[in-house]
């Protein structure tokens, strides 16, 4: 899990990244992205809505799995980004790991989050 540091706090901020925000679509989920300049370090949500899956097990199943890849790729942010990644398949629950892995780093290079 991602320290608190890197966690959004607040509706109005994930508001502001859904009406500002840049979006890249993935197959399954999209992240929206958007350079903050008044902060020093970036912040992810995972929004993983009851649509996706009826169960909370399986959504913060998907939740947990996405941060996880995302704190181990946090070494690689350098600007402080506000990033908001929507899923829209419960597919991501059972999706192996390593596809699961290529499939967020390739949003993050396609927005060009990553150095």
């Amino acid at each position: 899990m991602i320290s608190k540091h890197h966690r959004f706090s607040g509706l109005g901020s994930l508001r502001y990244v859904f009406a500002r925000g840049n979006t890249i679509r993935g197959g399954s989920c999209s992240l929206r992205y958007h350079l903050n300049q008044r902060r020093d370090t970036f912040r992810v949500a995972v929004v993983v809505s009851r649509k996706v899956h009826k169960s909370a097990v399986v959504r913060n199943r998907i939740r947990r799995r996405i941060y996880e890849i995302v704190r181990s790729q946090q070494s690689s942010i350098a600007k402080p980004y506000d990033l908001v990644i929507t899923v829209y398949s419960d597919q991501l629950a059972t999706l192996p790991s390593k596809e699961l892995h290529s499939l967020i780093t390739g949003l993050f290079k396609k927005a060009g989050v990553l150095q």
